[in-house]
C-alpha cells in the first residue's frame, strides 16, 4: 500500500521535528560543557605559578565568574569553602582566593537536559598549592543544576564534594587508621 502525498508530508514533518529535538539536546549538552569549561578557566585564571593575580584582575575575573550563575544561584564548596547564595555573594567569594594556585580538570560529565533545566555530575581533579606553599591534590565530584535564561545556560546550583585533599609529597593512599600511625 503506497502512502499519499499528505501521509508522506506528515511523516517527514514528524521526522524533522524529532531530529530538531535531538539536535537541540546535543547543542544543549555542548553549551553546558562550554559553560563548565569557562568556569574552570576563570577560576584558575585567578592564579599564576607565583600566586594570586592583582586585586584588579581578581575583581574582573570574579565578575566574569558571577556572570556564569543565575541571580539567585547557590555555590556550595562544602565545609572547607562554605556556601554562597546569590550572584553577588559568589562574586565576593571569588575575589578572595583560598589558594595560591589551582588547575581544575572537570571530567566524566553526566548531563541530563529537560527543557530549560538540566543537571550534571562532574568528577574533578585539581592540583593546587595552599597559601603557605604546600602542593596538594584535590579530587571530588560536583553536582550541578543549570537553567537556560534568555537562551543562555547558567549555573543555578553547584555543589562540591571533596573525596580527598592530599599533600603531593605523600599522595592519596589509604588514610592511616586511628591509633595506627602513618603508613
Amino acid at each position: 500500500m503506497s502512502q499519499t502525498a499528505g501521509e508522506v508530508e506528515q511523516a517527514l514533518a514528524r521526522r524533522v521535528s524529532e531530529l530538531e529535538k535531538r539536535l537541540r539536546a546535543v547543542e544543549d549538552v555542548q553549551a553546558i560543557q562550554r559553560l563548565k569549561a569557562r568556569y574552570g578557566e576563570l577560576v584558575d585564571a585567578r592564579y599564576t605559578r607565583r600566586g594570586a593575580v592583582s586585586d584588579e584582575q581578581l575583581d574582573r575575573i570574579a565578575r566574569q565568574v558571577g556572570e556564569l550563575f543565575t541571580e539567585d544561584a547557590e555555590w556550595d564548596g562544602g565545609g572547607g569553602l562554605g556556601v554562597c547564595r546569590g550572584r553577588e555573594a559568589i562574586v565576593q567569594r571569588f575575589r578572595e582566593p583560598t589558594l595560591s594556585f589551582s588547575w581544575h580538570y572537570f571530567v566524566k560529565p553526566q548531563i541530563q537536559v529537560d527543557g530549560d533545566r538540566a543537571s550534571g555530575t562532574w568528577d574533578i581533579l585539581a592540583p593546587c598549592t595552599s597559601r603557605d606553599g604546600e602542593p596538594l591534590w584535590m579530587a571530588g565530584t560536583e553536582q550541578d543544576e543549570y537553567v537556560r535564561e534568555d537562551g543562555r545556560w547558567l549555573h543555578a546550583r553547584m555543589q562540591l564534594r571533596v573525596v580527598f585533599m592530599a599533600p603531593h609529597a605523600r599522595g592519596w593512599g589509604r588514610a592511616p587508621r586511628s591509633g595506627h600511625g602513618e603508613g
